[in-house]
């Protein structure tokens, strides 16, 4: 497998890098020793500010300058505010240690500290990371051995032939003597201006850095005959999982995909909850490489097979272990389509605290569940329970189009009058019937609103349930809220936290609306604010999923907290089987809409009760005590996916089965609340 054929500038302004990148070169690089004018870190630092595409180096930095960790950091820290486009070229002496220490600290996806004990350098212990945006390229300079055995590249200045064949050789038997394919070591000459292209081949090189900026015109041609757009060293390839043909993946994912050797795969095998050890995770752009990738799928049917939009889903059905996950957090673009019907489209891969917050300039809201970093993809394919329910419905229930691939390929769009079959099914089962790559809504007027987080007395646990039900239901529909309570402390007071948005900007009218609410038990504390709904929905963290383990999580949905549920709720609390118990508002408007409009049919319940422990065999037995106090289940916070009967009432599963026959007979979207058939 050989590298691409790239083209670089080898700078010293910053108007030559802009002029580089304007002209079409690949990357730009700085000199890092001897030192020019300017400290090169600084330089490239600014060229990565006025710059967006091209790829950036500093070659022959002078390690003996640097302190490995502090180097790598840096890095580091460049690589990810650049969108990760460097490359790093290192000279100086004991180079061997500094490599070592360099990548050991890059590879912020291995667990625990980095430790080097070498005779030149000592780290007894220092903090991996950040991890940057890819594998920082480590290229060496002089160091033949060296770089054949553990270098990304080799730079050099020669452009004398039988000089750079006796290196190549060097690098090549290096490189064969540590078990590594020669050709991965890159190969980087820095040439003069006016050479021909045939020069170029003669010089045996994939990286030319030319001094100035001259038009690459007469090398265009050299292009065409390069190798693939990425390339996978053995180390990488090494930790292919057995079953999936990676080398023949389509060239329109080969670039985005992700294998478990590849430094991305620390921010994508995991989500939000569970840890995940996929063999392949596909990361498509457009709808066109959705289809290719469900193409890819379909030639896998033995291996699991994952959605994945955010990675926050509670089930745990958009990771896997050996399986390939296909990932639309690129579909996340936010269109507004026509601002006098408020009509808006968005990716199922943008979350919904960007999603709030492109809709806060217009005064609109859409509600879209508790937390802001939920994907869209998700919710909006099982529901939608969120902070103004009880007042505006579901996030389904403004839904009025949806472009999807399906399990053949092909590209639909659903909506009321278009494969409306279709468009009933996705609003409450969507994830078994295709990838849904971008999502119209109809949203909503939406001012400032009351946000009020209170702590309460649970010294009577089934009594501040029964109270606290009472007062949701008497409320006006303005209100929408939740509770949560943990198990008992010894020692420590039971509390509950009890949270509420109220759909009104006048703060008399907020304080008037929460009054019941916060009268239910003595309050220990409280916090009422009046802010946008984007500003209750910007609560999301930074950086990537690092979940682990198998949280089980059950739910039901119940019409009132009756004095009986309440006693078998407070039972569950003191087993111990649960970390926590939640309870969300729904009933009001979205109880409005007909039980058979949307697969979402369970429309009579005021509340969608969730609970969460660590092992199943406990938590199963627990809930088992408060399962005839429900009727149905939301999807979203349910872990046992064989749960169909609860989840969907009779009518509406047999529906949907038909639908599932229809749409994917063969069953590829069967890793989540899978709808069987039986095909004859």
């Amino acid at each position: 497998m050989k590298h691409p054929l790239r083209f670089g500038a080898l700078v010293t302004t910053v108007a030559d890098a802009v002029r580089a990148e304007e002209l079409g070169y690949d990357l730009v690089a700085v000199s890092g020793s001897p030192a020019p004018a300017e400290d090169p870190w600084t330089l490239l630092t600014w060229i990565a500010g006025r710059t967006e595409r091209i790829g950036l180096a500093v070659i022959g930095l002078d390690v003996s300058q640097r302190e490995p960790t502090v180097l790598a950091r840096a890095a580091a820290s460049l690589d990810l505010l650049s969108g990760g486009r460097l490359n790093l070229g290192l000279s100086g002496d004991h180079l061997n240690e500094v490599t070592d220490i360099v990548r050991g600290v890059l590879d912020a996806g291995e667990t625990g500290p980095l430790r080097h004990l070498g005779r030149h350098h000592r780290v007894p212990q220092a903090q991996r990371g950040p991890l940057p945006a890819h594998r920082i390229p480590l290229w060496l300079s002089g160091n033949e051995q060296l770089a054949g055995r553990t270098a990304d590249g080799w730079v050099a200045a020669s452009e004398d032939i039988d000089d750079l064949v006796t290196a190549y050789k060097s690098i090549d038997e290096a490189a064969a003597e540590a078990g590594r394919d020669p050709l991965e070591v890159r190969r980087i000459l820095i040439i003069e201006p006016g050479l021909t292209a045939d020069d170029l081949l003669t010089l045996g090189a994939d990286t030319f850095l030319v001094r100035g900026v001259p038009e690459l015109t007469s090398w265009e041609g050299l292009r065409e005959a390069a190798g693939p757009s990425v390339f996978r060293p053995a180390s990488v390839r090494a930790k292919r999982r057995p079953g999936i043909a990676y080398d023949s993946l389509p060239t329109s994912l080969a670039e985005t995909a992700v294998e478990p050797g590849d430094l991305d795969y620390a921010r994508v095998r995991s989500t939000y909850m569970r840890g995940g050890a996929p063999g392949l995770v596909l990361r498509p752009r457009t709808t066109a490489e959705v289809v290719d990738a469900l193409a890819y799928v379909r030639e896998h049917p033995e291996l699991p097979f994952s959605v994945r939009s955010a990675g926050h889903g509670v089930s745990g059905r958009s990771t896997n272990d050996g399986g390939i996950v296909l990932s639309v957090a690129a579909l996340n673009t936010i269109e507004i389509l026509d601002e006098s019907r408020r009509l808006i489209r968005v990716g199922p891969g943008a979350r919904w605290a960007d999603v709030a917050q492109a809709l806060l300039p217009y005064g609109w809201a859409l509600s879209s569940g508790d937390y802001g970093g939920v994907g869209v993809g998700g919710l909006a394919t099982a529901g939608g329970v969120g902070w103004l329910a009880r007042k505006h419905g579901l996030t389904i229930d403004h839904l009025t189009a949806v472009e999807m691939v399906l399990a053949d390929g092909s590209i639909v769009r659903a909506s009321a009058t278009e494969n409306a079959d279709l468009f009933w099914a996705v609003r409450g089962a969507g994830a078994n019937f295709g990838v849904v790559t971008s999502f119209e809504f109809e949203v909503y007027e939406v001012g400032n609103v009351g946000f009020a987080q209170l702590v309460v007395a649970a010294d009577d646990q089934a009594e501040l349930l029964v109270k606290w039900g009472r007062a949701i239901e008497a409320a006006p529909r303005d209100v929408s809220g939740q509770l949560i309570m943990g198990p008992p402390r010894a020692g420590q007071p039971a509390f509950a936290q009890l949270m509420a948005v109220v759909d009104n900007d006048d703060p008399e009218t907020i304080v008037e609306q929460l009054q019941p609410i916060a009268a239910v038990a003595p309050l220990y504390q409280q916090n009422v604010i009046l802010t946008p709904y984007a500003g209750v929905m910007a609560n999301a963290a930074d950086g990537y999923h690092q979940g682990a383990g198998e949280p089980t999580s059950r739910s039901g949905l119940i019409e009132h907290l009756t004095p009986e549920f309440a006693r078998a709720a407070v039972t569950l609390l003191n087993s111990g089987a649960v970390h926590w118990f939640q309870i969300r508002t729904v009933g009001g408007a979205i109880s409005d809409v007909p039980s058979d409009a949307t697969a979402y049919a369970h429309r009579s319940a005021n509340f969608s009760v969730i609970v969460m422990g660590s092992s199943k065999r406990r938590v199963d037995a627990a809930w088992a005590e408060l399962s005839e106090h429900f009727e149905g289940l939301y999807l979203s916070f349910e872990t046992d996916l064989s749960a169909l009967e609860n989840a969907f009432p009779p009518a509406t599963l047999v529906r949907l089965r038909e639908l599932k026959l229809r749409y994917d007979p063969h069953n590829l979207f069967r890793d989540n609340f899978n709808i069987t058939v039986e095909t004859r």
